[in-house]
């Protein structure tokens, strides 16, 4: 059904015909001002995608609670997106509806997609659900300050909330769920062998992941922070990947995260064996700093199970200079801290709480 013309009536609209009016009632010529910010508000039964497409960079975008079955492509800098937290659900179009933009050709549910000579920057999604995506919940790929705050992204077949190519990033207070991948997984790039790249201090912080096959995925990148999350029910709680490439993988910090009970079984894949009861790992990462975690429960037998598990990676690359310290690791098997690179240099435990160790004496 065609909405009303005047369903998008945004702010920046109305400021704009009182400057013309204003201007006709005094008689000058003179142009009107440079248009406001604007607010566009988005109801049930009307398109995101529309509003989207209507705003400039500095708008702001109001999505009223409902479902709304669509994707969302975002390709402008400087918008924000706000639901009303789980009120406001973004579904896939229902069967037989047409495939729309190439966000949803891809499966995704909202993306933001800049390009390597325009990232788009400062743009920011808040408080929305998204549930049941072919792909990811919330692709993100060439962005500078994206910020995605208080999103649930629940039941997708691959990530919930993910990024490649793309620096000081943060991810904070939301929530990624029954994803078939990792909830949350940020990498350099996801289809091309390249060096790790510097994220400029991106930031993870205050999520919940739980039950998915990895609750946060580092792969290739640099400095950067995941710290104050809760990570529980997955295969794997946070999962640090580096190989080969140069720069190498790390340079980052792990602190004050509670990780626990994360038992699930994951079958072994091309890339990686069985994974379960594993709460960090490190594979080929350096001068990554571990702090201040509380690790407990994570109960395995698998190459990666442990509390905090060293390993090299299946490229052979090794850890170095790592330091893992005044850490909680209890109730972890095979071990609360494992050092299984034995080729790796410079790693250092000390000060952590725990019961078990490989090789022994970490403790």
């Amino acid at each position: 059904m065609n909405e009303p013309s005047f369903a998008f009536m945004t702010t920046r609209k109305i400021k704009y015909l009182g400057c013309v009016a204003a201007v006709a009632v005094s008689g000058l010529g003179a142009a009107p001002p440079t248009a406001a910010a604007a607010r566009h508000v988005v109801l049930p039964g009307q398109s995101i995608q529309q509003a989207v497409d209507a705003a400039q960079p500095g708008d702001t975008i109001v999505i009223a609670p409902g479902t709304y079955r669509e994707s969302v492509l975002i390709t402008k800098s400087r918008l924000t997106l706000r639901g009303a937290g789980s009120r406001t659900v973004i579904m896939p179009p229902a069967s037989g509806a047409g495939a729309g933009n190439r966000c949803a050709t891809a499966g995704n549910g909202m993306c933001v997609l800049g390009t390597d000579a325009q990232p788009v920057q400062g743009t920011t999604i808040r408080s929305l659900r998204l549930s049941g995506f072919k792909k990811n919940a919330l692709w993100a790929s060439r962005t500078d300050r994206l910020t995605v705050q208080g999103v649930i992204a629940e039941k997708n077949g691959q990530w919930g909330i993910a990024e490649e190519r793309s620096t000081r990033s943060l991810f904070w207070g939301n929530t990624a769920r029954d994803n078939a991948e990792s909830g949350l997984f940020l990498s350099n790039t996801i289809d091309t062998e390249a060096g790790a790249t510097d994220t400029q201090g991106t930031v993870v912080r205050y999520n919940l992941l739980q039950r998915n096959r990895i609750g946060v995925t580092v792969r290739r990148l640099r400095n950067l922070t995941v710290a104050n999350n809760s990570v529980t029910g997955n295969c794997n709680g946070v999962f640090v990947v580096g190989d080969e490439g140069r720069p190498q993988a790390g340079d980052m910090a792990i602190r004050r995260n509670t990780i626990y009970s994360n038992n699930k079984y994951c079958a072994q894949t091309a890339r990686l064996p069985y994974i379960q009861g594993s709460g960090i790992v490190l594979t080929g990462a350096e001068d990554t700093l571990v702090e201040g975690n509380v690790i407990r429960g994570n109960e395995g037998k698998s190459t990666f199970s442990g509390g905090i598990v060293l390993y090299k990676s299946f490229v052979g690359a090794v850890n170095q200079r790592n330091v893992i310290r005044d850490n909680m690791v209890l109730g972890n098997t095979t071990a609360d801290l494992a050092n299984r690179d034995t080729t790796g240099s410079g790693n250092r435990f000390s000060g952590n709480l725990c019961k078990v160790s490989e090789p022994a004496g970490m403790c």
